[in-house]
């Protein structure tokens, strides 16, 4: 069932792409971005309390700690990709976006010890390939 939700992640990240470009077009890349995050807390804040996950849930320092900094992570991907975004091409920084898979594979290997099979290898090496392709001239 995973593979469902990356199918449906990586057709949302495509649509992002386009509207993004689209919607940083003359307004500060910073500011689209912060006006994407309201729009993302509220959707979330939404489905939590919908759902009522907050219910009962205690959340440990440890826990805390890297969701927080999950988040300072998240804003500063985003703050540099909506302002790549406005300079370049997006069928250029979208793909180039993406060797972060290739990074995700290395350090979760590092940092979380998990193991790296052949095909993981393969596919984070053609990843890294395709990067160089698109931002070498």
């Amino acid at each position: 069932m995973w593979w469902i939700y990356a199918l449906l992640s990586a057709a949302f990240a495509a649509l992002t792409a386009i509207f993004a470009k689209i919607g940083v077009a003359g307004v500060p890349s910073d500011l689209a971005t912060a006006i994407r995050t309201v729009v993302i807390l509220v959707m979330a804040w939404g489905i939590v309390l919908v759902r009522g996950e907050q219910k009962g849930v205690s959340i440990t320092k440890h826990t805390m700690l890297f969701l927080v900094l999950s988040g300072i992570a998240t804003g500063l991907s985003w703050i540099f990709y909506f302002k790549a975004l406005q300079l370049g091409k997006v069928s250029q920084v979208a793909p180039v976006d993406k060797l972060s898979v290739a990074l995700t594979i290395i350090l979760s290997a590092v940092f979380l010890q998990e193991a790296i099979t052949i095909k993981t290898a393969v596919g984070a090496l053609l990843i890294i390939a395709g990067t160089l392709v698109l931002i070498i001239k």
